[in-house]
């Protein structure tokens, strides 16, 4: 004969795994979506021979909706943003940074650099659009960079490629060693060149807001300090 005990106890059992069940499914969800969109790994500035270049490289998952539109042959682009810009006032730029990390979490938020941007002086910015389309016909995924353009077999090779984000060259003169700078990268779809039926319906659906958001990071002042065309006259 069953105890209340022993069935107190299966139901318990029964209770905890179902709840088990539904928290892994949970977390397996979140994971998934956390996974779809774009994220920055990492961004820097490269000195060259003529100068400087900004470089960043990202995470791009494609969730089904995009994909889809894509294997039905309908192109999606994505642009490239990149930004330089020179603190005008040193010291005011230092207070704000300093009040910054006195505020409460909740309202700085989880942002690697919070800065007041009207407070800076803009030395570059420049974008870049790419387009990337199918051929149903060939099964061949092409992106298009203006009137260039290259082929691929897969759509991984399209994603690592894009990825991999650079400026154009920055002309040394522009920078000052004795100056602080900060740098922004930002990559997205662009969905202003969505057919007009997809675009009504993507300034809705979340499926189609693939950015990464603005990364800023500060410039090492060590870093055009080394240029010989970067030095204060």
């Amino acid at each position: 004969m069953i105890s209340m005990t022993d069935s107190f106890m299966r139901c318990c059992k029964k209770s905890f795994s179902a709840l088990l069940f539904g928290v892994l499914l949970a977390a397996t969800l979140t994971a998934t979506a956390q996974a779809e969109g774009i994220s920055i790994n990492n961004a820097e500035i490269r000195q060259g021979d003529d100068g400087y270049q900004l470089s960043a490289s990202y995470d791009i998952n494609l969730n089904f909706v995009v994909k889809e539109a894509l294997s039905q042959g309908i192109p999606i682009y994505f642009v490239g943003e990149f930004t330089l810009t020179r603190a005008r006032w040193g010291w005011l730029d230092s207070a704000q940074q300093t009040l910054v990390r006195h505020l409460p979490h909740f309202i700085v938020g989880d942002a690697p650099l919070t800065r007041w941007s009207w407070l800076d002086d803009e030395v570059f910015s420049g974008e870049q659009t790419v387009k990337i389309s199918y051929s149903v016909l060939t099964g061949r995924y092409r992106i298009s960079r203006g009137a260039l353009f290259q082929n691929f077999a897969s759509l991984d090779d399209v994603l690592n490629m894009i990825a991999r984000q650079n400026s154009a060259v920055i002309p040394a003169k522009l920078l000052n060693r004795n100056d602080k700078y900060i740098a922004g990268a930002r990559l997205s779809m662009d969905i202003s060149q969505l057919p007009k039926p997809l675009q009504v319906n993507a300034l809705t659906d979340s499926d189609w807001t693939l950015d990464s958001g603005w990364y800023h990071w500060a410039v090492s002042s060590a870093v055009i300090a080394t240029h010989s065309g970067s030095k204060a006259e």
